[in-house]
């Protein structure tokens, strides 16, 4: 047995290919169900009720979508142009500690700043973080070749624990009875409502306005083109003029951003400060978006969607039907498996001998 290219990829085989992969992943999560000792049926009614049944449960699952949004962008955008950014959980709790560094320890009378100036700076303070996390091994794999995925997925256990040492050092809040959690930001700071009696903020329409941006980016401009060409083929892309260590700046930049700015949007739209447990593998779960996506950024908002509902309603399943809600991590990390292996085989052909 041996694997072929094709020569021609339909289009239809590149949209079959992930939603293949999700029925996949759902026959395979029916078989733990089964095991579990839960009828198949009513655990997915339980699920789907749990995260779209009602107003409050379909908020709840985009105000989780919002920052998954936001990492599957910072894959996406990464992943285009071949530098594999596994540091996006770093990458957002370096942007939370920034936000909250600008709006919480100072505040506007300290700085002397009125509040609309305060959160631009706040959320400049978020994207530049994460933007100077990522460039770091983005220059090293650039200049000396140094495997990215290495340095990017060891920079998140770094960050985590300088993220423990501040909660019980300069950032701790002296009012929360000892447990290890920042100050929080200054209340007028904090985003707005989109749903009243809801956690859902404005934070939602910046993350689907930045989707907007990107696929305009990348079917329309110069840089997309450039970021395109680097992906395909790095070599050939500098040949034929595209500047590659620009390229990987502004990738960097702008993948580590956008996680960045994802703890920025987590502090001010829902938890108003830093927990070392204020995310629940959002920069490893926007890898898995970003791949049933294909790399597609309004893609990205349709799988968000898709992983939230599942991770929200696996809570009201738990409860319901009583099935562990690890059910909800073994769909995540079998739907990246199976997405994989889809996307292989609508790109090459198996050949027996």
């Amino acid at each position: 047995m041996r694997l072929e290219k094709r020569n021609h990829l339909p289009a239809l085989a590149l949209v079959l290919a992930p939603l293949g992969a999700v029925a996949f992943t759902l026959v395979v999560s029916s078989l733990l169900v089964l095991w579990a000792g839960a009828a198949v049926g009513p655990t997915w009614a339980a699920v789907v009720r749990g995260g779209f049944g009602s107003v409050f449960a379909l908020s709840e699952t985009l105000t989780r979508a919002i920052p998954l949004m936001l990492t599957g962008l910072a894959a996406a955008v990464a992943f285009r142009a071949r530098l594999f950014n596994i540091g996006a959980e770093g990458q957002l709790y370096a942007g939370a500690l920034a936000a909250v560094a600008v709006g919480g320890l100072h505040g506007g009378d300290g700085l002397g700043l009125p509040t609309a100036a305060l959160f631009i700076l706040m959320i400049a303070a978020a994207i530049l973080a994460g933007a100077l996390l990522l460039l770091g091994p983005a220059l090293l794999k650039a200049r000396l070749g140094v495997d990215e995925v290495v340095t990017t997925l060891l920079l998140n256990f770094i960050v985590l624990l300088g993220v423990s040492a501040l909660l019980d050092g300069v950032m701790k809040d002296p009012t929360a009875m000892g447990w290890p959690q920042s100050v929080a930001l200054q209340p007028e700071l904090e985003l707005g409502r989109l749903l009243e009696g809801t956690r859902l903020h404005t934070g939602l329409l910046a993350a689907l306005g930045l989707a907007l941006a990107l696929w305009a980016v990348f079917a329309r401009t110069v840089f997309g083109f450039d970021l395109r060409a680097q992906g395909a083929n790095a070599r050939a892309a500098h040949f034929a003029g595209v500047p590659p260590m620009r390229t990987v700046v502004l990738v960097a930049l702008l993948s580590g951003g956008l996680a960045g700015l994802a703890g920025a949007l987590e502090v001010a739209g829902r938890t108003s400060y830093v927990t070392l447990d204020m995310s629940p593998g959002y920069g490893y779960s926007g890898i898995v978006i970003a791949m049933l996506a294909q790399l597609h950024p309004m893609g990205v908002v349709a799988a968000a969607v898709f992983i939230a509902g599942v991770l929200v309603g696996a809570d009201s399943m738990s409860r319901s039907v009583g099935v562990p809600t690890y059910i909800a991590d073994v769909i995540v990390a079998a739907s990246l498996l199976s997405v994989l292996v889809a996307t292989l085989l609508a790109q090459y052909r198996v050949r027996w001998r």
